[in-house]
């Protein structure tokens, strides 16, 4: 499933080839997806210019002076800027024309999301109720901390709820909690200021550095595949179990929290 960190390198990606240009038409080839895709959407938007394109969450929104376009990428879907007459492939479902070029929305699952509102996006029932975003400000020991204290759920459950916090998905929780030293299976009551101020900066960092990697593998985002290719980078516990501790050696535990996969050390996390 796509996480924040390939949600914001899409964002980077398409926003030079949308922002300041006009939609010429769009091409729904099906509906079906999360949500229906709203009839109309053509006549919507054909001839409106994109004044911006923005992130919330996992959320992509495509600003008009009209309204919002509202993309989720759902667990399998993806963005690519191709030429215009580029043929459609598979579960190639929509495409936003601009003059010389598209922007191409694949899913082969079908649980992406493509939708419109006239009203403040933000304000969206699907986005509403999001938590801060994890590299804001407003994300912060203090806040985590305060959150925590009222709740007694495992401290990994509660990075990934996303009226905590957004976009903390499984595999940043995982490399977050190995970096600030924190059993993911701690109840997050039971977690000091001063541990909270270590998990607050692992995430940033750790998100910051998915981002950071997204962008640099990335230059215009016209792969074939549409995929930023961050993964690449080398993730220190997700994925490993049974592997060696990158710090102490022992070998990484396997367990499941809320139904996913949890990686971390027995020994370098408390």
């Amino acid at each position: 499933m796509p996480e924040l960190p390939e949600v914001e390198t899409t964002r980077r990606g398409i926003a030079p080839h949308l922002e300041g240009r006009t939609v010429k038409g769009v091409v729904v080839r099906e509906r079906r997806l999360r949500w229906p895709v709203p009839v109309g959407l053509d006549r919507t938007l054909r001839g409106q210019r994109v004044q911006g394109v923005e992130r919330r969450g996992k959320y992509l929104l495509i600003r008009f002076a009209s309204g919002t376009l509202i993309i989720h990428l759902g667990m399998s879907g993806s963005l690519r800027v191709l030429p215009a007459e580029t043929p459609p492939q598979p579960h190639d479902h929509i495409d936003l024309c601009l003059a010389d070029h598209c922007l191409r929305l694949r899913d082969p699952r079908r649980f992406g999301a493509v939708l419109w509102t006239r009203d403040d996006p933000r304000e969206h029932k699907l986005i509403a109720h999001l938590g801060p975003e994890p590299l804001s400000d407003a994300f912060s020991a203090d806040y985590l901390h305060q959150y925590a204290s009222k709740r007694r759920v495992a401290i990994k459950s509660l990075l990934m709820d996303s009226k905590v916090v957004v976009g903390v998905g499984n595999i940043y929780a995982n490399e977050s909690l190995f970096m600030a030293g924190i059993h993911p299976q701690r109840t997050c009551n039971r977690i000091s200021l001063a541990r909270c101020e270590r998990l607050v900066a692992a995430v940033k960092q750790v998100l910051a550095a998915a981002i950071e990697q997204g962008g640099t593998t990335l230059r215009d985002f016209q792969r074939e595949d549409g995929k930023p290719g961050y993964f690449a980078q080398q993730l220190q516990v997700y994925g490993r179990g049974g592997a060696p501790c990158v710090a102490c050696g022992r070998p990484l535990k396997e367990t499941r929290i809320g139904q996913r996969s949890t990686v971390y050390c027995g020994r370098c996390q408390r």
